[in-house]
């Protein structure tokens, strides 16, 4: 059974058959989803999926593409959300620098306001980082008492021990099984089997060999796969232990 611990299905791109194909998962081996929002109408409605569906979790924050929307409200809106039972995270939050879509210094403001949230309700983070990392490891590092994943990781060891050093989680996605991601295979080899999950991104990252299809959960074991090839592992193996790192990540009972 896998666990796709994080996913977009507030997406537009399910809106024809969003209930089909998460009423499929669980006959297809996928036994828990977590929904990452990325605003605020994004986390309303990752709670009513959780809501509807009895193994779909969410969590709750405002990607730094929609930072520059937040104003002094949108935290407090935030923290009366994650009183929801099964809102079990803050994220995704972070910083983007490849697309400056919210100017910078927004982004540092609202990942430090979203990370003493997370401190405040005691709740991992969910985080987003693309071409940010220096900004993005000293921000984390104010916050030593929470614990976090860094979601979509497709970077070095060198960069992988850094996280790992913090006491943090990384998750792969079908990244991983692109001829040109070479970086990232040495940290799927060396990554304590403890501290690392799968996750589809989706209905973005769709793996090899459905690439430049819509992504969903059903593609879980395409990127178990690889990481179970590289490891030197079978996939059940694979399954099972991200699995039960998810679980233990956002406190879910199995």
């Amino acid at each position: 059974m896998y666990f796709d611990t994080h996913a977009h299905y507030d997406d537009r791109r399910f809106d024809d058959d969003r209930d089909a194909v998460l009423s499929s998962l669980t006959d297809a081996g996928v036994s828990v989803v977590l929904n990452a929002a990325s605003s605020l109408r994004s986390a309303e409605i990752s709670l009513e999926l959780a809501d509807m569906y009895p193994f779909l979790f969410a969590s709750v924050g405002v990607h730094p593409h929609d930072c520059k929307s937040m104003n002094d409200d949108t935290v407090s809106i935030l923290e009366e959300m994650l009183s929801h039972p099964k809102a079990v995270a803050v994220g995704e939050i972070g910083l983007d620098y490849h697309y400056d879509f919210s100017p910078r210094d927004v982004q540092r403001l609202r990942f430090r306001e979203q990370l003493e949230l997370a401190g405040r309700a005691r709740l991992p983070v969910i985080v987003h980082e693309r071409e940010a990392l220096i900004d993005t490891l000293a921000i984390v590092r104010e916050f030593r008492d929470l614990c976090g994943v860094f979601h979509c990781f497709s970077g070095s060891w060198e960069t992988a021990k850094t996280i790992l050093d913090m006491g943090w989680f990384l998750s792969f996605t079908g990244v991983v099984t692109f001829k040109n991601a070479r970086r990232v295979l040495e940290t799927i080899e060396k990554v304590p089997s403890d501290r690392f999950m799968l996750e589809t991104d989706c209905p973005y990252m769709s793996p090899e060999p459905v690439r430049g299809r819509r992504n969903s959960s059903l593609n879980l074991p395409h990127i178990a796969a690889k990481i179970a090839d590289i490891r030197g592992i079978t996939v059940e193996e694979c399954a099972r232990l991200t699995t039960d790192n998810g679980l233990r990540f956002f406190g879910i009972k199995s």
